[in-house]
Parts: structure tokens; C-alpha cells; sequence
């Protein structure tokens, strides 16, 4: 890829974190360009990849060898320092699937961070405390910023009635870049087996190492291709590949988290974000790695055409979310619920300005 001319760090307004090398490229080959690289913050040990997509300047990071909560945060806090002028953050990249009777999820299906009940988008099921009442929550993460829960909505109401351009933007980045036809879909079928039948110890792959007549039967879909499902994604930092703790989890919200990934909340906790994730398996013990390239390119096709329902000139006009500890200090205080601040109480719909 050609880089085109140089901008300016406080050119780039929308920052696009991935967890894998594989996720960072699918992202990368959807680019509409790619530009000049820049020279970093001192201390900033992050690798950036420039570009626009829908008219958008973004800046695309990958995290370190190691992957979890913490190494998202400091990718995060690192690229603030490098690109002052970043507003929205999406998270993209691969996770696995909570199919259920409620919700029909498939490999290769991509799910977006949406509130759900008192839940923003995304919940950290790993950070909380057991009581006789049940498993409490606790900690923090920043809602959903509004512009893109509107342009996320937007794009739900556009599918009631057209496609969505997953595999539309995924045949022009295979017609563009050739060598990326790994991220095509494989050939493996979509087998998702009964949450009480563990794949077989020693067994190399589900297709000859487990019974099929252990598979979960599914109706064919009407429409081709992968779908965009909209609510919580749940997030820590332990890698779910048993299908009864996956299903006891999702049982805590209601039975709407639709998959589960490793670094949002660590994202979350310092700022607002969106999070999209292609469905690359069932959490469950067959979890392996077949779907994962063709997930991580639907991910990021989403990713694409949910910056199209955004105006860039309304992007770079809005004002930034508000944001957390790893922002500069604010001097103005708003309050929803109740803070303490030493002896001052700040309650519902106060501002106080120093």
C-alpha cells in the first residue's frame, strides 16, 4: 500500500484499537487510503497505521504480544498522548458467540456494543463480588458516546430494509489486495455442538474428531451473509472455552450477552468507545482458530460502514465525550448518581465550575 501525503498529528479524530495482528490488518486492507506514518510521543511504544475511511482520518493501533485489560488501557492512554485531537474510539476484532434461543448467533456474525437495560454496551463479568443474592458487579465503564450509538442505530434501521455491506467491503478488499484471500471464509462448516458435549481430548479438529449428531440443529437463513446483532458484549480477562460457564455468565444479564472478548472493559474504564466483534467461535471447548481471519474482516467491514452513517464534518465539530482517568483533569464536575469528593457531596444534575 502506497502511502499518500503527509498529514498532521490533530488531523486524526477516530481511533481504532485491535487486540491481534490479524485484527490490526483486516482492519488496515479496508482502508479507502493509507498515509504517511508520524513520528510518536517519547515513551510512546505503540505501532500506528494511518488512514481515511469514509472521509475519516483514523489511526489504527494493535496491542503488544499480550493481550487482556491492562495492555488496552496503556495502548489507549499512549495513542491520547500521540494524537491529541482523538474523539471516538472503536475496539475492533474477534470474540465468541453466545448463541441461545434468544439470540441467533452464527460464525462469522458481527456484534456491536449496545446499552441493554442498565448495562452500557459492555459489562466486565470478572470484576465483582458473591453475596447470597448473587454474583454484584463492580467497578466502572464509560456509556456509550452518543454519536456512535447514533450512528449504530442508524445502521440497524438502514437493514431493515437493504443489506449490510459486509461482504460488499470484503470483495473489494479481496479485488484490491489478493494476498488477503485468508480472510475469505473457510471452507470449515458452522457446526455449533450441545453445551454438554465437550470436544473429545486428543481430537485435532471437530469435523472428524466429534459427533455430529451432537450438533445443535438450526434453521437455513433467508438472507446470505453475516448478520450485525446489537447488544452487551461482556468482557475479562479469562478466555471462555466452556460452554457451561459461558452459558452461567450470559444467565447474570438476562440472557442478552451476545459474545465475549478479552480488553474492552480495559479500554472502557478510561474511555467511551464503540465495541465490534466477529463472531470467530462459540466459547465453548471446540473453540479453534478456522473462523478467525473471515471474523476478523467482518468486524472490520462493520467497522467501514458504520463510520459511513457519520458526517466527518459533524465528527470533527462535536465535542469530545467526556473522558476518564487517563484524560487531562477537568475542571468542571457534572453529576448523575451520587459522588463524594472529600466533604462535598455532588448529587443528580448538579454542575459545579471552579
Amino acid at each position: 500500500m502506497a502511502p499518500t501525503a503527509q498529514n498532521t498529528h490533530d488531523a486524526y479524530t477516530i481511533a481504532i484499537l485491535c487486540a491481534m495482528d490479524l485484527e490490526r490488518n483486516a482492519v488496515r486492507y479496508m482502508l479507502d487510503e493509507e498515509h504517511q506514518r508520524l513520528r510518536t510521543q517519547p515513551g510512546d511504544s505503540n505501532s500506528y497505521t494511518l488512514g481515511e475511511l469514509h472521509g475519516h482520518n483514523v489511526v489504527l493501533a494493535c496491542l503488544p504480544s499480550q493481550q487482556g485489560k491492562g495492555a488496552a488501557a496503556t495502548v489507549a492512554t499512549n495513542m491520547s498522548r500521540s494524537f491529541p485531537s482523538i474523539k471516538w474510539r472503536l475496539f475492533v476484532g474477534i470474540g465468541g458467540g453466545v448463541p441461545s434461543d434468544k439470540h441467533d448467533i452464527r460464525l462469522g456474525d458481527v456484534v456491536i456494543s449496545m446499552p441493554e437495560g442498565e448495562h452500557a454496551g459492555v459489562v466486565q463479568y470478572d470484576l465483582g463480588r458473591e453475596t447470597n443474592s448473587g454474583f454484584e458487579l463492580k467497578g466502572f465503564l464509560w456509556p456509550l458516546p452518543a454519536l456512535l450509538r447514533n450512528a449504530a442505530q442508524d445502521m440497524r434501521s438502514n437493514h431493515l430494509g437493504q443489506d449490510n455491506k459486509i461482504e460488499e467491503y470484503m470483495e473489494t478488499m479481496f479485488k484490491k489486495w489478493p494476498r488477503t484471500t485468508s480472510y475469505k471464509q473457510p471452507l470449515e462448516p458452522d457446526l455449533l455442538f450441545r453445551a454438554d458435549f465437550p470436544h473429545p481430548p486428543g481430537a485435532p479438529v471437530c469435523t472428524s474428531g466429534c459427533d455430529t449428531v451432537q450438533t445443535v440443529a438450526r434453521p437455513a437463513r433467508q438472507l446470505k451473509g453475516p448478520e450485525i446483532h446489537y447488544g452487551l458484549i461482556a468482557s475479562g480477562d479469562i478466555v471462555i472455552k466452556n460452554a457451561a460457564r459461558r452459558d452461567d455468565i450470559a444467565r447474570r444479564f438476562g440472557r442478552d450477552v451476545l459474545c465475549f472478548e478479552m480488553e474492552a472493559a480495559g479500554l472502557m474504564t478510561e474511555y467511551p468507545s464503540i465495541v465490534i466483534r466477529g463472531i470467530s467461535d462459540y466459547a465453548d471447548s471446540h473453540k479453534n482458530n478456522n473462523w478467525q481471519h473471515y471474523a476478523a474482516a467482518a468486524a472490520a467491514a462493520c467497522a467501514k460502514e458504520l463510520l459511513s452513517n457519520i458526517n466527518p464534518e459533524v465528527a470533527v465539530g462535536e465535542p469530545a465525550p467526556t473522558q476518564g482517568y487517563g484524560a487531562p483533569a477537568s475542571n468542571v464536575f457534572t453529576g448523575q448518581g451520587l459522588q463524594n469528593t472529600g466533604s462535598v457531596s455532588i448529587g443528580r444534575d448538579f454542575s459545579i465550575t471552579r
